[in-house]
């Protein structure tokens, strides 16, 4: 799974961000967002420029957003509420001279619909899901990966929640359905988060580099 992108998501504490970005990651997240005890206030150490920092957000205010795209130089915009296309159009229409990227998340139970992603299909890079649950992410749990067979659309997705070292070989299994249908690259990469923590906000640095082994 070579050309699989990973990303580890709910960082906090400088020196564990340090740690972490030697394995190196794809995507590295922030979330902004202080219902969660992984909100992120504090500096970003320097970090290869390879990693695409990623800013996570829910239902904030755009100049919010922009104004921390700027202050940490954010490669990455992931919107994890209820933003609409509009909202997204907009926000895409405001980066047009940037490289910035936006990944619109959708919590996923068994009754997902996914026409529901038709309209965002021009107005963000990719598509994250998650599991549904009480919080916005960091549940510690996965949803029915069956249901992503029915996956209708030609833009990239993430896959998260929940995901650890067991989950391993059914990624293996969702990566190759997609190749056998031609449509390897729509799992773009995965979201790790929870199961790789000591505590909120401080990954496992010995867990992630096995993992990243494993994948």
């Amino acid at each position: 799974m070579n050309n699989l992108k990973l990303k580890i998501c709910g960082m906090k504490d400088p020196e564990n961000i340090s740690e972490v970005a030697k394995l190196p990651p794809d995507y590295m997240g922030f979330i902004f967002y202080e219902n969660t005890p992984r909100n992120f206030d504090a500096e970003i150490p320097e970090i290869p420029s390879e990693i695409k920092k990623t800013g996570v957000f829910v239902n904030e205010k755009i100049n919010v957003i922009l104004d921390r795209t700027k202050k940490y130089d954010l490669n990455a915009l992931q919107l994890h509420g209820d933003e609409s296309a509009a909202f997204c159009a907009e926000l895409k229409t405001l980066l047009m001279e940037t490289s910035v990227e936006i990944i619109k998340v959708f919590s996923v139970n068994d009754d997902f619909n996914f026409k529901r992603l038709k309209e965002y299909e021009t107005v963000v890079d990719y598509f994250l899901f998650d599991t549904k649950g009480k919080n916005k992410g960091g549940n510690g749990i996965t949803f029915n990966w069956e249901i992503l067979k029915e996956y209708p659309s030609e833009i990239p997705f993430f896959l998260s929640g929940g995901i650890g070292p067991h989950e391993i070989e059914e990624i293996k299994k969702l990566k190759a359905y997609f190749k056998q249908n031609g449509n390897e690259n729509l799992l773009y990469a995965i979201d790790v988060n929870s199961k790789f923590e000591e505590q909120p906000g401080f990954k496992d640095v010995v867990k992630l580099e096995k993992f990243v082994k494993q994948i």
